[in-house]
């Protein structure tokens, strides 16, 4: 969830980044919020679901913060020391970790519902360790799923793609960055036909997953890893974007069309969803990025906007979860009156997800103006200044 949706770096020094590619990294963002929202009246089935695809936004994520870090860093390495590189990712992506572990951990009790079996029994200090170990982003074993859920990061769940995230950056910098273009796709080629064998012939028809310290939700993350990231850095390296008028406007529809999109197949043709969703992964999130890096000069409309999102596109996925944990508190404990349909029932469930999305948005970008940048100038005038 990560460079998967922060930009490659804030600093003074990076490169210039693609202001249509912030603008989409939002988009997507919300849209997992609307996502996350439903989902908790699916009841658990994804066929149910309204904004159906809101989770391959994490894939999406993923493509765009592969082409990224490549842009920003392949043509570097000579200058650049791995302790520079690491450094730069820890200040561009911890302090919002440490931001969205700390609301985890205040809203935690206020969660306790029947959905939640574990919050109830779970003593101060368990929670306290589990919010220092989130802390670190080090996931947590079954032992410590203070939830019930078999989170690897039970205070902050979409936590465990920014632990992926790393795991991407450290097989960059380490070894993948050294790849030749040919070997790079060759290991792009696998990883695209392992993801797609995966999508079709899993028991769920889809791709979701990657949350749980376990070994069917460990290889689900790692599938969802190793294509799109590795798949965006090659596309730095080989693409020549062109010029596109009106990118944002055009990838944004394209994009939330693909995330929106209804569930295929049922319950009956499970292959059909995951054909769907290794599809979109494989060419449809590489085109869109291709398309927003070939941008024209942007309006200046446009520009706020892109940056707006940009700006909050990583803090809202990060600190987002904790108020969908209010919300399904609240809807647990409301159940039988929203199952009712009645129009005071549908009116009430609307005005609270509205108010979740706002103070979403809200917390988000107040965290990034009070909180992350000024945390991020402070870091980087005390690490960076020495780094090569």
């Amino acid at each position: 969830m990560s460079s998967a949706i922060a930009p490659s770096s804030g600093f003074s020094d990076s490169k210039k980044h693609y202001p249509v590619l912030d603008g989409l990294r939002g988009v997507a963002a919300l849209v997992v919020v609307v996502f996350h929202l439903f989902e908790t009246f699916s009841g658990g089935d994804h066929t149910k679901q309204i904004i159906n695809h809101g989770y391959l936004a994490v894939d999406f994520f993923f493509v765009l913060s592969g082409f990224v870090i490549g842009y920003a860093y392949d043509d570097r390495w000579t200058k650049m020391s791995l302790g520079s590189f690491f450094k730069r990712r820890l200040i561009r992506l911890h302090p919002m970790i440490i931001i969205g572990m700390l609301i985890g951990a205040v809203t935690f009790y206020f969660q306790d519902c029947a959905w939640f079996p574990n919050i109830a029994t779970t003593p101060v200090w368990k929670m306290l360790l589990v919010m220092l170990i989130g802390f670190t982003l080090v996931p947590v074993p079954l032992s410590l799923d203070i939830r019930g859920w078999t989170e690897m990061h039970p205070l902050d769940g979409p936590a465990w793609s920014l632990f992926f995230e790393y795991v991407a950056n450290i097989l960059y910098a380490l070894f993948v960055r050294k790849f030749s273009n040919t070997l790079l796709a060759i290991l792009v080629f696998i990883a695209g036909a392992a993801l797609i064998h995966f999508a079709v012939t899993n028991d769920q028809g889809d791709m979701i997953g990657g949350w749980a310290l376990e070994p069917k939700q460990l290889r689900i993350g790692f599938t969802r890893l190793m294509f799109p990231f590795f798949g965006g850095l090659l596309l730095s390296r080989i693409s020549k974007p062109g010029q596109l008028k009106h990118a944002f406007l055009w990838c944004s529809l394209l994009l939330v069309a693909m995330l929106a999109f209804p569930r295929l197949g049922g319950h009956e043709h499970l292959w059909m969803n995951g054909l769907y969703d290794s599809l979109t992964i494989v060419l449809v999130f590489p085109l869109i990025v291709y398309l927003g890096a070939s941008a024209e000069s942007s309006t200046a409309k446009s520009s706020r906007i892109s940056k707006f999102l940009g700006d909050i596109s990583y803090p809202i996925y990060i600190t987002h979860y904790p108020f969908i944990y209010l919300f399904t508190a609240w809807v647990a404990k409301h159940e039988s009156f929203l199952k009712e349909g009645s129009t005071d029932a549908i009116l009430t469930a609307v005005l609270a997800g509205t108010v979740v999305f706002i103070t979403s948005i809200v917390v988000a970008y107040t965290s990034v103006k009070l909180y992350d940048e000024p945390v991020r100038r402070w870091l980087t005038k005390r690490l960076m200044n020495s780094s090569k």
